[in-house]
């Protein structure tokens, strides 16, 4: 992630949008399984700051068919080193844990920042 420069003394940092799954084996994620989710596993890696919403999420299974499945996207904004790269794995390694989930997506873009 590097090459990217910021003028207008913006600081260089990395966004990632994590996408998660509601569908479970058992029912969904609830909506309050996912705010304890976010207090217990998220805020502590990032308590600087986080958004996070609810998306109307779809992928295609290997059939071909499309699936449609309630999600939620986490927005989450930090330096690009090694402790947060980390918090990020740990996050997505817990929820696929918690909530028994196959995969988790993230995206992760270079941003320049300024408050």
């Amino acid at each position: 992630m590097n090459g990217l420069s910021c003028g207008g003394g913006g600081q260089r940092a990395v966004q990632e949008s994590v996408y998660f799954g509601t569908d479970t084996p058992s029912g969904s994620v609830t909506s309050e399984a996912w705010a304890q989710f976010l207090s217990e596993t998220v805020t502590p890696r990032f308590p600087h700051g986080l958004s996070a919403w609810q998306a109307a999420g779809q992928w295609q299974a290997a059939s071909g068919r499309i699936i449609y499945e309630p999600s939620y996207v986490l927005s989450l904004i930090h330096p690009n080193n090694d402790q947060q790269n980390k918090a990020v794995h740990e996050i997505i390694a817990s929820y696929k844990t918690r909530f028994r989930q196959e995969a988790v997506l993230r995206v992760t873009t270079s941003v320049c920042t300024s408050l």
